[in-house]
């Protein structure tokens, strides 16, 4: 006989890990404890020798579907307990905390099958759940992860949900969130005047008979709250476009099953695969019915499947598909408290579905394209929030602030960075205030104390102001990182990438180490330093950020460098003479809003990049033309006026012009990286910023950067918009040696 002592480490907790191991150590025959702590799960075993080894061979390979293990310590030896059977120990709190926490995740077939079995006695409940699905990270105040540290904490469990949870060969063994209609959560309803209906089946039924009514309903979900529609009548989604002040950005749509999703979009397998995995995202997919435009007016709709077993019983067998909106207020984060959703959300919904579960963490609806078959997060955050993502090379206790536009930030801790959950533009007090508390959540959780800061170049940008505070306030180093480099060295952290790159990185705005916006840039070099290779021929913003809503202005611009006629705008030639709020930006998404404008597409842009995403929603798909442009000077700068004149005297159509001015930048990369190649030798490619969230750009580049002999690398684990720039930061702040 021996004793092992195990320490593993990873996603171990929450996720039906120790009900596991309890089977496992029993099919070999060993005795023992297990019990969670602060650095994951700790198991002690006594057996033989042989036995004990090959349970520790096969360890890595076997585990819950949620889990994740990163590392295991075994340590032989020590004193024999004489062990009877396995026992689950109350979990070891320590000083120090190393443990890894799990998102949330959709309801499992088990729990879906008993939420629809009359026999069950769960059945339509609304907060089933079990060790493999169910709220995880929203409820979680601290770790270790046990319910008296959750939003269950107030909910004793009876006599029945106790047996399961304290029965080793039930799957809801040790479940923090067990509950059932008798110890659990309710749902209540009210409607715009106040009065409640009490009841989780009346409460829904009253939400149901709203919503086939036409009108609009609060629905509290895991991480905030949704403003649901029907989307059959286009009337019902303008009523709720007019009350929450929200024009023409698409909604996002719940879909029953995948059969109702491919009713109205293109659905291949892997696509299919990401809609039903156990995150469940928001997926951009092709259109394929007419008739869509009070959804989306481009050429995507937004399309999730039900997540929770409210959503499931909320759309029932008849509700084929909802608009599912995040409930909030013009750039402010999503409501997620029933008070806030009283107050704030009075006027815009007709009733409100909540509940008596609170949410601790706000965390909104993760959305992304499928490129080469893997998820493209546009956001990331429910579903893969706090789960953190493994680096090479290990980091001390690091903070990185992110940017302004899609804020987020990154903690890092050895092997691991945490990227934070969606927290939004940050322009107001209510966004500034969930980020930083936000950032004092994760530090909490994770049990980091940053010794270094990295931040970006604008010193506008509240985020580079909270950094410059905090940095005096505690005396640590403060690093600022150059925007697009941020951009680069994030989409080689996402790859795994260490040696110097390409990077092609577009974006709308950044600023330069000169002072000026950058915006369309071809970078060579790596975490460490990089050079601005190639550029755009900077544009004039007339007006400076009016330009970005009035994308005439940019037009304008566009055509008078070009030496087209124009129609007389004095005080724009005021504007250019003066330089007087006439910034010059080499941003891709200007040349974007520019051609948009002169293209007739969009002139009034009411959301950012509008112009942008309504060009590519204009374009041909089967055109190969391209229009003529130059590369000139140094850094290697595209001159666009060659591809304006073209552009303007093509007979052809909106369609057409619109495929041929893409192409014409696809062109352009592939001719700017490869002189970038043959100088430094350099053949690993990588693109990032928030202009490639444009899949026609994103399908065709690749390749024809590939044909001239690079090795191309997008990505796949974080947004390549500024919401995953903060991983940048980090990997340039690690190699400055913090």
């Amino acid at each position: 006989m021996e004793h092992l002592k195990i320490e593993i480490h990873g996603i171990v907790q929450g996720v039906g890990f120790r009900p596991f191991m309890h089977r496992q150590v029993r099919s070999h025959g060993l005795c023992g404890t297990i019990r969670n702590s602060s650095s994951g799960v700790e198991l002690e075993l006594e057996g033989e020798r042989a036995a004990l080894e090959r349970f520790l061979d096969e360890l890595p390979h076997r585990a819950p579907r949620l889990a994740l293990i990163e590392r295991i310590e075994p340590l032989w030896g020590g004193p024999l307990q004489g062990y009877e059977g396995f026992r689950i120990l109350p979990s070891l709190v320590e000083k120090e905390r190393n443990t890894l926490i799990s998102p949330d995740v959709c309801i499992c077939e088990d729990c879906r099958r008993e939420l629809l079995d009359p026999k069950d006695r769960r059945y339509r409940y609304p907060f089933i759940n079990c060790t493999n699905c169910g709220p995880r990270f929203t409820i979680i105040r601290d770790v270790p992860y046990d319910r008296p540290l959750t939003s269950m904490g107030c909910f004793p469990m009876c006599p029945d949900c106790e047996r399961e949870y304290h029965d080793i060969e039930n799957r809801r063994y040790h479940a923090q969130p067990d509950c059932c209609p008798v110890c659990g959560p309710h749902l209540f309803f009210l409607d715009a005047e106040g009065r409640r209906t009490d009841g989780d089946e009346a409460a829904l039924q009253s939400a149901r008979e709203m919503l086939r009514e036409g009108k609009i309903v609060a629905v509290k979900g895991l991480g905030g709250i949704h403003l649901a529609c029907t989307c059959d009548d286009p009337a019902v989604t303008r009523r709720l476009r007019q009350r929450k002040q929200r024009d023409e950005k698409p909604f996002a749509v719940m879909c029953r099953d995948l059969g109702c999703a491919r009713k109205i979009c293109e659905v291949d397998e892997d696509e299919a695969r990401i809609l039903e995995s156990s995150r469940r995202p928001i997926v951009l997919l092709k259109k394929r019915a007419p008739g869509l435009l009070h959804l989306s007016e481009n050429g995507y709709v937004g399309v999730m499947l039900p997540y929770t077993p409210l959503h499931v019983l909320l759309m029932g067998d008849d509700l084929d598909m909802l608009v599912m909106t995040s409930a909030n207020l013009s750039d402010t984060p999503i409501v997620y408290k029933n008070e806030e959703a009283l107050e704030k959300l009075s006027g815009i919904a007709d009733g409100f579905l909540l509940h008596d579960r609170e949410i601790q963490t706000r965390c909104d609806d993760s959305l992304c394209f499928c490129v080469d078959g893997k998820e493209y997060p546009v956001r990331r955050s429910r579903g893969w929030a706090p789960y953190p993502i493994r680096v090479e090379q290990g980091r001390g206790h690091l903070l990185a602030c992110g940017a302004e536009q899609k804020a987020g930030f990154c903690l890092s801790k050895g092997s691991f960075v945490f990227p934070s959950q969606h927290i939004g533009d940050l322009k107001n007090y209510e966004t500034l205030e969930n980020y930083e508390q936000q950032i004092a959540h994760f530090e909490r959780l994770f049990d980091i104390r940053p010794e270094a800061i990295a931040c970006d170049l604008h010193p506008d940008y509240l985020s580079t102001a909270y950094a410059k505070e905090r940095s005096e306030r505690e005396g640590i180093p403060l690093v600022q990182v150059q925007h697009h480099h941020a951009h680069m060295v994030s989409c080689m952290a996402d790859n795994g990438l260490q040696d110097a790159v390409i990077g092609l990185i577009w974006d709308g705005t950044g600023l330069g180490t000169d002072g000026t916006i950058w915006g369309g840039e071809c970078l060579v070099g790596d975490a460490k330093s990089y050079e601005r290779f190639g550029s755009l021929r900077p544009i004039p913003l007339i007006g400076g950020d009016l330009a970005t809503k009035e994308l005439d202005r940019i037009a304008w611009a566009l055509l008078r460098d070009a030496g087209l006629e124009t129609a007389e705008r004095p005080l724009y030639e005021s504007m250019l003479k003066s330089g007087l709020n006439c910034p010059r930006s080499s941003g891709m998404g200007r040349l974007f809003d520019g051609a948009a404008a002169i293209l007739g597409i969009k002139s009034l842009a009411s959301y950012e990049g509008q112009g942008a995403v309504l060009l590519e929603a204009a374009a041909a798909e089967d055109e190969t033309g391209a229009y003529p442009f130059e590369l000139t000077g140094a850094p290697l700068r595209f001159d666009w006026r060659p591809m304006i004149r073209a552009m303007v005297f093509d007979p052809a159509d909106t369609a057409r012009k619109a495929a041929k001015f893409m192409n014409t930048l696809i062109a352009m990369a592939a001719e700017q990286a490869e002189l970038a190649s043959r100088q430094s030798g350099i053949t690993d490619a990588v693109l990032s910023g928030g202009s490639f969230q444009n899949m026609y750009i994103l399908r065709r580049l690749p390749d024809l950067l590939r044909s001239r002999g690079l090795k191309v690398y997008h990505h796949s684990r974080v947004s390549c918009n500024d919401e995953g720039i903060a991983l940048g930061q980090l990997g340039v702040l690690s190699k400055k040696g913090y």
